[in-house]
């Protein structure tokens, strides 16, 4: 996104939130959020066309592959680690 040394984000990957419009969250995962991001806004990804308009409200970059699906999965799979999140992007949550 704004701001990131285009040489080093071609070696990022992304954990994401974003907000659809039925006011649920969608995490995701991708080495290209840019791209992504335009792919959900377009209705080109299954799990959130039908939810559109949908807002990105966080993201997290990794250098490691690994380190972001386990990140990814430990969002999705761990209510502590939701909660935690939650906290952190609440006001976004709201807006």
């Amino acid at each position: 996104m704004k701001g990131l040394d285009p040489a080093l984000e071609r070696f990022m990957y992304y954990v994401y939130v974003l907000k659809m419009v039925n006011g649920q969250v969608y995490i995701g995962f991708t080495p290209d959020l840019k791209g992504r991001i335009q792919k959900h806004k377009s209705g080109k990804v299954l799990t959130t066309k039908k939810y559109l308009p949908v807002h990105l409200l966080y993201y997290e970059s990794y250098l490691s592959k690994d380190d972001a699906l386990k990140r990814e999965k430990m969002i999705k799979r761990y209510g502590s680690t939701w909660s935690h999140l939650l906290r952190r992007i609440s006001k976004s949550l709201k807006s």
